[in-house]
């Protein structure tokens, strides 16, 4: 079995695949001062409801945005798992794409892994959204190699600098609003954040696609990509394991005969 890490700036997933199919997943919220002791009372347990033993384990591997988090990570699966890890990132690990930006060391790992995932399962060139601590649009071209993106700030991180930077205005669940015009305070901050973000993803796929010159297909991951997804024509699927599933790709690319 194979333990998939993809340690990201809010979340953690650690996800336990056997031949390539997902026998459980579970996600713990980062932090890099956590130790590896601690990852390992949390994850164990839960492996255990799966029946999942760590013996079981023969392989590992790791993608992180926080450099912090690299070492407890590592630790826990040479201490608990008996392996060592695949690093993303780290000389030697062979992606199988190129990546075609100006600075390729600055490219995190999950974009990377998605655009893998991506040529793996979906052929052309694609625009993939994933809705993270920021909303990102990774384009991959229609040789599978990572083109470029853009960055706006994520969903939650928006409604809540919202809160913490206006006096009256409260911290509100982020809902689709039945009215796009809000009657009181709270559907108004809805409708903006809301139909706000669904008009940028519009805007941003149609210019994206302008600039890139050919036809390109629309993939959605991140925990709100359902909830968008729905209301932008312009997403064609939404495909929740996506940064996963490159892990999976990436290790077994690394390690085939």
């Amino acid at each position: 079995m194979l333990l998939a890490i993809d340690c990201g700036n809010t979340n953690t997933v650690f996800a336990i695949y056997s031949d390539g199919t997902q026998v459980g997943s579970w996600r713990v919220a980062t932090n890099a001062h956590r130790t590896a002791d601690e990852y390992a009372v949390w994850l164990t347990q839960l492996m255990a409801l799966k029946g999942v033993h760590t013996d079981q384990v023969t392989g590992a591997v790791i993608a992180s945005v926080v450099p912090d988090a690299k070492f407890p990570l590592r630790s826990l699966v040479r201490a608990y798992f008996g392996t060592e890890p695949l690093v993303i990132g780290e000389p030697g690990v062979e992606l199988g794409i190129q990546i075609l930006i100006d600075r390729p060391e600055q490219a995190g790992a999950d974009r990377l892994m998605n655009a893998v995932a991506v040529h793996a399962r979906h052929s052309g060139a694609t625009i993939v959204v994933d809705f993270g601590t920021a909303t990102n649009f990774d384009i991959i071209d229609g040789d599978g190699n990572f083109f470029g993106g853009v960055f706006a700030p994520g969903v939650n991180l928006s409604v809540e600098a919202l809160f913490m930077a206006s006096a009256q205005l409260p911290r509100v669940e982020l809902k689709r609003p039945e009215r796009v015009i809000g009657k009181s305070t709270v559907p108004a901050i809805q409708s903006g954040i809301f139909w706000g973000y669904v008009s940028m993803i519009e805007g941003l796929i149609a210019r994206i696609k302008d600039d890139f010159g050919a036809p390109m297909q629309v993939i959605a991951t991140g925990g709100l990509a359902p909830l968008f997804a729905a209301e932008v024509p312009a997403i064609d699927a939404v495909d929740p394991d996506l940064t996963m599933r490159g892990l999976v790709e990436v290790y077994r690319r690394n390690t085939r005969p």
